[in-house]
């Protein structure tokens, strides 16, 4: 079958204008870009710590390390007891380490060897006090117990309970990256748009007080809470 030349154009000419059409419609939709603003914000608050952590050490220096071990032992009971007396349940306290070592004593000039003089037998407790008004209580408790066998190391507040404090940290820091977004959409002339990304850049901050503890020689201890600061940092990004 012979097809005349003006068909054969006409053919011609359809392929073309569908190939056309299509070359057209794509660089529509590749132009197409997806304007943004990313802006970093950290929120903070500050809340009054709601319980203490304690860290108290049984020292005992005896001359043998079996009496020493022994007479440490029978310290550490009654400083769990007085605990117990104040309402610290076993779980809230732990010890840390045990141990028993020879002691010497130096000469200052270095003229005669190291003279044993005993053995010190430790015993190392961590203490969480949830009722943290009753710390300097707590305190006296134990220094009553052990006596000149016991030391206080330190008397930390800090924020057992961080959830709300968190959750107002976080609260304010999308209050600060939405106001800067703001700002900079503000000054380039564009509207802000929805969110399309957040993230918690790192695990939520609090930071300690140390060393809050005061005893006048003859009065109780007492553990000064004062406030810690509980503090979010995120990232967010706004389309335009």
């Amino acid at each position: 079958m012979k097809i005349s030349n003006k068909s054969a154009l006409a053919a011609l000419s359809i392929i073309i204008a569908i190939i056309g059409g299509a070359s057209v419609a794509m660089p529509a939709n590749a132009a197409e870009v997806t304007r943004y603003i990313t802006v970093s914000a950290t929120g903070s608050t500050s809340v009054t710590p709601d319980a203490v952590r304690i860290n108290a050490t049984v020292s005992v220096l005896e001359k043998t390390s079996r009496t020493a071990l022994a007479t440490a032992g029978a310290t550490s009971t009654e400083l769990r007891k007085a605990l117990t007396a104040n309402k610290i349940a076993t779980k809230d306290f732990a010890t840390q380490f045990i141990s028993v070592v020879p002691e010497y004593a130096y000469a200052q000039d270095g003229s005669a060897p190291p003279l044993l003089t005993g053995y010190r037998a430790l015993q190392s407790f961590i203490i969480t006090v949830r009722a943290a008004t009753t710390a300097g209580a707590v305190v006296d408790a134990i220094v009553t117990a052990g006596g000149d066998n016991v030391v206080v190391n330190s008397v930390s507040p800090f924020v057992l309970n961080s959830d709300k404090a968190i959750a107002s940290a976080r609260e304010a820091a999308v209050m600060i990256a939405r106001t800067k977004a703001t700002a900079y959409a503000k000054a380039l002339g564009v509207k802000l748009g929805r969110v399309v990304y957040l993230n918690e850049d790192s695990s939520p901050t609090v930071f300690p007080v140390y060393g809050a503890m005061a005893k006048a020689e003859d009065s109780a201890t007492q553990v000064d809470l004062g406030t810690q600061r509980v503090s979010v940092s995120i990232t967010v990004r706004y389309t335009l």
